[in-house]
């Protein structure tokens, strides 16, 4: 379902966003793109790829942080006083994934391979977002940055660190809310009886 929306938000953005940029290329008298020039410009690349960065780093971040900080009475942590299912020792059976029973080097990589693709996945989307950025600011000010020069310009940080702020908030939000509020039916929620001492949903 969110793939779904996913797409759609996508095909909005790329519509519009084309839109959008042909209209400012006009004014400066530039020739407009069509579709598919758009869809390779700085313009879609840089504003893609500048919000994915920071959602990945987001769930990346989340995923590692829960492994190790606790929150009492929040539905989003793990027990303080009791052992986790999640933290057992991985063994092998009939019906275990195939990195399991292989063991060694490849179940190392296994068990931490939610972390470890939501890195790549940050990383990877980092790049594109300052490769979009480097093609948006060499367009627009005639610049011949390189890709590692771009980094170092003002506006590059500022697209990363207005996005970053705000996937901060809404994690902070999450583990405190579900102290306190409920939602029935969401495994995000603890209980709606549960006390809001009681930690984990």
């Amino acid at each position: 379902m969110f793939l779904t929306f996913t797409l759609l938000a996508l095909a909005g953005q790329s519509y519009t966003g084309w839109q959008v940029h042909n209209e400012e290329r006009i004014e400066q008298g530039f020739p407009t793109y069509d579709f598919s020039q758009y869809l390779t410009s700085g313009h879609f690349l840089q504003t893609t790829f500048e919000n994915w960065e920071s959602e990945f780093l987001q769930m990346g971040m989340y995923v590692v942080m829960t492994v190790f900080l606790f929150q009492q009475g929040s539905a989003e942590s793990k027990s303080l006083d009791e052992p986790e299912e999640v933290d057992r020792t991985p063994q092998p059976h009939k019906d275990a994934p195939w990195p399991v029973k292989q063991g060694g080097i490849i179940l190392t990589i296994y068990q931490n391979s939610l972390s470890l693709v939501f890195i790549l996945l940050f990383v990877s989307s980092f790049l594109l977002h300052a490769h979009g950025t480097m093609l948006q600011i060499n367009e627009d000010d005639g610049k011949t940055l390189t890709l590692f020069e771009v980094m170092a310009e003002q506006r590059f940080w500022f697209e990363s660190f207005q996005n970053w702020q705000s996937e901060f908030l809404s994690v902070a939000a999450i583990v405190f809310f579900s102290i306190y509020l409920r939602q029935r039916g969401s495994p995000e929620s603890k209980p709606v009886d549960a006390p809001h001492g009681e930690t984990g949903g």
